[in-house]
């Protein structure tokens, strides 16, 4: 009989599928995955990791007075996130994430209770480097989380507390990524995934190494999906190109990066809200994929070219040079409720009857034009920004020393511009332009920074077992500002002036059975950036990521971080660790909520503290590892005075929660090799409350109130209300068929139980009562306040195909 036998079915399958793969993916190129012969290194691992941004200071983690979290991209292709960001908050201890935007490429990730996020006006507070380049944008310091080409990355290190050694803005810590090259990861290799709302994703890359050292790599990214919320469909991709040569003395690399996205995020959902006569559902309760309100949409375009040297002067010293430049637009187009809104109900002190005529004679407008539709206004921004550098080390070994000297230049220029145009609601609450009225410039600003940075470090052995690691590192940072609006024109120049000299201190003790102890004190700061300075008047606040109008002084952001801990290695196949950690911030930079306004702007509050305690477990069996992280933080003003904090003014008091961070986290995961070809996984991430924007007093505005207090501000004795995210706890289950040694088939489904739950919250006014439109003088805002939430993503899958040639 003719055809094939059962038993080398699999093994044809497999070979038409790589030649069929070679076909289509030869040519190109995207994410490449960690082989099935290749270290899967875990947080836990010993490992060595580079005691700077830029490569070649290499020490051994277990040096260090911290704890360092690694993940190769084995381990991030094991996983099967959906990318990195979700890997960041499923798999490290201290990272935890919110969808304000709903976008899974516009994420807002917090470790130890600092920022890194790709949203205009979050404190920022955690730098991110890829391979020695600093990716936080001059506008306002945000991380675009879309420009990072997660194809071609081969690690990332998580480096914890103020470190001065990573210069500008590592306040709560350093995300450090590095990438393939065609010497880590020649031939083909990729992944091709398919899910839930359409979402598809191919991440393909190609690797070569000669004979002589020289070494070429490509990769690229391609995304798109329909989003699981109405009106979020995404998309983007990227390509990363290296070529360079290792030498006996010298190697060298030139990387160029381009990138495009567009991305729609939808912002949060209003909840319930109260009334006079109780509690109301809000739009979020009947359908937790609606919109509130659209257009929101971002697209980034971004280009960077890299050139990395090393020389190697003789075995113990080492030269390391860096240089880059990067060029990049952010466009955006949002719809808002107009101001005018405020007007019509501020002219109108005695309302309407139920015909809709004014009952007073307080109102310049005709019944008409009250009965209208909600005013809208439709935003544009447009910003263009442009960043340079040059960076250099030199790491020595000086007998017991490991001394590394180091200096490094940035220069930045923004230039951002806001646009408006009248607009209307649909009935589906979108703005539409209003046909015939012109866009018209509302406000910009142009503006520049410099940075010059000088560090030494020098980690020394004391002992055989007993290290001290000394830093010292000076900053100066020139920021510049040109204002312009619509009413004033160009306003004069601004310059501002920041300089510090910040230091670190830490030593590593390490005793028997493969226990280690350390503690490291550390202090760094963060200049405001154009961005900020540009909104900084209370007494003319801006939208974000939208107008500028002012630009008082601010302070630059002093952090400084206690950490104790202790690591515990038993074994190859054991690992405990352990930090306690205190960080205590002065002039922290916040972005505040003007009162009865949809604007804000930015000020310092004098001091937070942000505490904690991180315990990560790692425990390998014969076929099944598993892996725990726990994390308690405490993040608190530590001041008194005034918060202007959603629809409300906080009267702060030492110990009051900060909004946005949950106090208890707990990842845990477990891996099980069911067959030499099968494996099994499942990961379980529980989350504590978080308190809500505008509530972190634990108050509500009272609808019913009519006392007034000496500032004008409502009574709010009558009301208190907890209005935080409750707790939850997601369960997400994979499993991994390895057809032969380089092709496997993969599945994922996440929060398998399909919870329902919120990851933010925020006390704002809710224009459409019950997804509504509502005039005016229907219903006035001071109704009742509403609880707003960024809505979880419910029960979703997905299926891959990977493969390594």
């Amino acid at each position: 009989m003719c055809g094939t036998s059962a038993s080398r079915r699999p093994q044809v399958l497999a070979r038409a599928v790589r030649l069929a793969l070679l076909a289509v993916v030869a040519p190109a190129g995207a994410q490449s995955v960690m082989g099935a012969d290749d270290d899967q290194v875990t947080w836990l691992d010993r490992v060595e990791v580079t005691a700077t941004p830029l490569a070649g200071s290499t020490v051994d983690a277990d040096h260090l007075p911290y704890t360092v979290q690694t993940a190769t991209a084995g381990d991030i292709a094991a996983a099967q996130t959906a990318n990195l960001t979700d890997f960041l908050t499923r798999r490290l201890a201290g990272v935890n994430g919110n969808e304000v935007q709903g976008s899974p490429f516009q994420t807002d990730i917090t470790f130890r209770g600092f920022r890194a996020s790709a949203l205009p006006g979050a404190p920022q507070g955690v730098s991110v480097f890829l391979d020695g380049v600093r990716l936080n944008e001059p506008f306002a310091d945000i991380v675009s989380w879309d420009m990072i080409p997660e194809a071609a990355v081969a690690s990332l290190a998580l480096m914890p507390g103020s470190n001065p050694l990573y210069g500008a803005n590592t306040l709560g810590g350093a995300l450090v990524f590095r990438t393939k090259s065609g010497l880590t990861d020649p031939g083909v290799s990729g992944d091709i995934q398919y899910g839930s709302d359409e979402r598809k994703r191919i991440d393909a890359a190609w690797g070569w190494a000669g004979a002589d050292g020289t070494h070429a790599f490509a990769a690229t990214t391609l995304f798109d999906e329909d989003g699981w919320r109405d009106l979020s469909e995404g998309r983007l991709g990227n390509v990363f190109l290296k070529a360079g040569r290792e030498g006996e003395a010298t190697d060298w690399d030139v990387s160029v990066l381009h990138g495009r996205s567009r991305l729609i995020g939808n912002g949060l959902l209003p909840s319930w809200r109260y009334t006079e006569e109780g509690l109301e559902e809000g739009l979020y309760e009947d359908d937790r994929r609606a919109v509130y309100s659209s257009p929101d949409l971002t697209r980034n375009r971004n280009t960077m070219v890299t050139a990395r040297l090393q020389h190697r002067l003789d075995a113990r010293n080492a030269l390391n040079l860096l240089a880059y430049t990067r060029r990049g637009t952010r466009d955006t187009v949002n719809g808002d409720a107009s101001e005018e809104y405020e007007e019509y109900v501020e002219e109108c002190e005695d309302g309407f009857d139920a015909g809709g005529l004014p009952l007073g004679d307080d109102c310049d407008f005709t019944a008409a034009e009250a009965a209208a539709l909600l005013p809208a206004v439709f935003n544009t921004t447009r910003m263009e920004q442009r960043a340079h550098g040059l960076a250099l080390n030199l790491d020595q070994a000086l007998g017991a020393h490991r001394l590394t000297w180091g200096a490094s230049w940035d220069r930045s220029r923004v230039d951002y511009a806001q646009f408006e145009q009248p607009g209307d609601f649909t009935a589906e609450r979108e703005v539409i332009a209003v046909p015939g009225e012109e866009r018209e410039f509302f406000s910009g600003v142009d503006g520049e920074s410099e940075a010059v940075g000088v560090f030494v470090s020098d980690l020394w052995t004391l002992t055989a077992d007993t290290w001290l690691d000394v830093s010292l590192r000076w900053n100066r940072a020139e920021v510049e500002n040109t204002l312009s609006t619509a009413e004033d024109g160009e306003r004069p120049r601004e310059a501002f002036t920041y300089t510090k000299l910040n230091p670190s201190l830490g030593i590593t003790h390490r005793l028997d059975d493969g226990l280690s102890v350390f503690a490291n004190a550390s202090q760094n700061t963060r200049a405001p950036t154009a961005i900020e300075l540009g909104c900084a008047d209370p007494e003319e606040p801006c939208r974000l990521p939208t107008g500028l109008q002012a630009d008082p002084f601010l302070e630059q952001i002093v952090s400084r971080t206690y950490e104790v801990g202790a690591r515990w290695t038993p074994t190859p196949e054991q690992a405990l660790s352990v930090s306690v950690y205190r960080a205590d911030n002065r002039d922290d930079i916040l972005f505040l909520r003007a009162p009865n306004s949809q604007q804000g702007y930015f000020d310092n509050v004098e001091r937070t503290r942000n505490q904690g305690v991180d315990l990560q477990y790692l425990q390998r069996f014969d076929a099944v590892t598993l892996w725990a992280g726990y994390s308690y933080l405490e993040a608190t003003y530590e001041t008194g005075g005034e918060l202007l904090s959603g629809e409300r003014i906080i009267e702060l008091e030492p110990g009051m929660r900060i909004a946005g961070l949950p106090e208890h986290t707990f990842k845990l995961g477990l891996d099980w090799q069911a067959t030499p070809a099968l494996l099994l996984g499942a990961d379980l991430q529980v989350v504590s409350d978080r308190v809500a924007t505008g509530n972190e007093d634990g108050l509500v505005a009272n609808p019913g109130g009519d006392d007034d207090d000496d500032e004008g501000e409502a009574d709010l004795d009558d009301l208190r209300h907890d209005l935080a995210t409750a707790g939850y706890g997601l369960l997400n289950l994979r499993a991994e068929w390895a057809i032969d040694e380089r092709l496997s088939l993969y599945a994922r489904v996440n929060n398998v139980l399909d919870k329902r739950y919120e990851t933010y919250a925020a006390v704002a006014e809710d224009l459409f009562p019950g997804g509504e439109l509502v005039a005016p003088h229907v219903e006035p805002a001071e109704e009742g306040p509403s609880r707003f939430v960024a809505p979880g993503a419910p029960r979703t899958w997905q299926v891959g195909l990977r493969f390594d040639f």
